[in-house]
């Protein structure tokens, strides 16, 4: 395999890798339609993209607003846009001009900066708070513990609306290293929805190594690059 991801047949990774999330949905009792393929193009240029939405894609994770905005524009329409990387506020703006979903909200002023912008443009944002599981600090994201609060918090913002929850776990040589943050996910999402009342259906968790065990622990969103686009290069 290149490391570029030159001479990768995308249609045939993007086939295989649903094929293992009907396999995963399968094992837990799911339906492989409730789960939806986010193809992370971190790095990957904007033909490759094109060659994954023309496969069947139809979201499309960016971890960078500039890389976005440039690519966006390259591909032009036929996939919706997630935000899956940290944001700053300063580039809110930008970020509700650019993404059809944000799915990395950890704090009540972030929130606010997006819901400020998704005024201004006469949309609601469609938003996940995430979650660091892991607790490592390296990591971005609201602890369990304080996520109800940033939730009451962000409820009713104009111009944004909670759609669910979004956690990146672990990183181990062993998927199942992950299993229980994506578990603690899902708990935390239903805990949440009896006490708030807020829907919070929407589950993104798994990447490349671990989306398997993601799906068989609820995700309805799992964020793969490389299963996709290959590795991408150094």
């Amino acid at each position: 395999m290149s490391r570029s991801g030159e001479g990768i047949d995308i249609a045939a990774n993007v086939a295989q890798v649903r094929e293992r999330i009907a396999r995963a949905a399968e094992r837990s009792r799911r339906l492989p339609d409730d789960v939806t393929l986010v193809a992370v193009a971190k790095t990957v240029p904007a033909e490759r993209v094109g060659e994954a939405i023309a496969a069947g894609v139809a979201d499309i994770g960016e971890n960078y607003v500039q890389e976005a905005a440039s690519k966006r524009a390259q591909v032009g329409a036929g996939a919706r846009w997630h935000l899956v990387g940290h944001l700053q506020r300063n580039k809110a703006r930008q970020a509700v001009e650019i993404f059809d979903i944000i799915q990395t909200v950890d704090s009540h002023r972030l929130a606010e900066a997006i819901g400020r912008q998704g005024q201004a443009l006469s949309r609601v944002v469609p938003i996940l708070l995430q979650v660091n599981t892991s607790g490592e600090p390296s990591k971005s994201g609201v602890a369990p513990e304080d996520t109800e609060e940033l939730l009451l918090a962000v409820r009713g913002m104009p111009g944004v609306a909670v759609k669910g929850l979004m956690t990146i776990g672990r990183w181990e040589a062993d998927p199942e290293a992950s299993r229980a943050e994506f578990r603690m996910l899902a708990e935390l999402a239903k805990r949440l929805e009896d006490r708030t009342g807020v829907g919070l259906g929407w589950l993104s968790m798994g990447m490349t190594h671990d989306f398997e065990i993601a799906v068989e622990e609820g995700a309805t969103l799992v964020r793969v690059g490389t299963g996709v686009f290959g590795q991408r290069p150094t």
